[in-house]
């Protein structure tokens, strides 16, 4: 799995429904990769931020190319870039074997 897929599947929930889209069961719609570019799309990176409010993350924008969820901080090129950066630290549990996922 690449960083986008990670997070898709375990920070928003969607379900791998083929090799080139997702499945969003909360609003029952297929997400195809080419819609879903959250390192070059603000408002994309934005979704991630949202639903990880939802589970009680705090974020902060510290610079225009650095956040943090909490106490998990990364940077980017980009504020898109920065945000899905912090939220891969977030999903990449490596403790929890990815087929289980």
């Amino acid at each position: 799995m690449n960083k986008i897929d990670i997070i898709a599947r375990r920070i928003l929930g969607w379900k791998l429904n083929r090799w080139d889209r997702w499945y969003d069961h909360e609003k029952g719609v297929f997400i195809h990769e080419s819609e879903f570019q959250p390192e070059e799309n603000l408002e994309h990176a934005m979704i991630i931020v949202e639903k990880l409010k939802q589970f009680g993350f705090t974020f902060t924008k510290k610079s225009n190319t650095e956040v943090c969820f909490d106490h998990i901080c990364a940077s980017g090129n980009t504020l898109s870039q920065a945000i899905t950066n912090a939220a891969f630290e977030i999903a990449d549990n490596r403790s929890i074997d990815p087929g289980w996922l």
